[in-house]
């Protein structure tokens, strides 16, 4: 009897699906990277989520934002989400934080039932923290670089934090994750040199559909395939 899984198993195998079946991921950032990899977590048989964003979905997300379009403008992404999730799986376990996470933030509970964590999120001490929890708790984890003005997917690449270059983003996680004696950190990151024609307002990042997109699929890719 066919069912929705069955193509996934087909590939992995049923052992493996079991896996996922019984991990529990935690997932920081709603936005154009994390909606793309929630969904396809969800998709490949994740059933336990925890999806943290304290954002509202607004009209310029419409551009790249998995969770955005003209009906959801103004309500919470993690909301959104979580009620997407039920939708493309019954049973699925997904708990939604309505917070932005910081440094300070009182959620050791999360770290202790934790079977991966997934960074997403744009705040570089947030990040930071991040990176120091994983390594204290040891869980697995992978964290996004900046995608803000690229338009070339083909140059994303997985790899350790240390081993990275041009990304601006990467040289200050660096310099700081090095300060703190983290030893390694998996990252998403681009060597696409940044650019942009938004000459009204340069502090804002350019983005374009693809990209954080493509970057969301690939850190679902290393989470699922570490976990079997």
């Amino acid at each position: 009897m066919e069912n929705q899984d069955i193509r996934t198993i087909s590939v992995i195998g049923e052992n493996a699906f079991h896996k996922l079946n019984n991990a529990h991921v935690v997932v920081f950032g709603v936005g154009g990277v994390g909606g793309h990899c929630i969904d396809a977590l969800c998709r490949a048989g994740i059933k336990n989520l925890t999806i943290v964003d304290h954002d509202v979905v607004s009209i310029s997300n419409l551009n790249r934002q998995f969770v955005a379009n003209y009906q959801t403008i103004g309500m919470k992404k993690v909301e959104v989400m979580a009620a997407h999730l039920k939708n493309i799986r019954n049973d699925v376990n997904v708990r939604i934080l309505d917070t932005f996470y910081l440094p300070d933030s009182a959620m050791d509970d999360l770290f202790e039932h934790c079977d991966y964590i997934v960074d997403c999120i744009d705040t570089i001490t947030a990040k930071i923290d991040l990176a120091i929890k994983a390594q204290d708790y040891h869980i697995p984890m992978i964290s996004c670089m900046g995608t803000g003005n690229k338009k070339h997917p083909e140059l994303l690449k997985i790899s350790d934090i240390y081993n990275t270059k041009i990304c601006p983003l990467c040289k200050v996680m660096r310099r700081e994750l090095k300060k703190r004696q983290v030893k390694n950190l998996k990252v998403v990151y681009s060597e696409e040199m940044p650019q942009t024609s938004n000459l009204d307002n340069p502090r804002t990042p350019g983005s374009i559909s693809f990209v954080p997109a493509t970057a969301g699929l690939l850190i679902a890719s290393v989470v699922v395939n570490e976990l079997i």
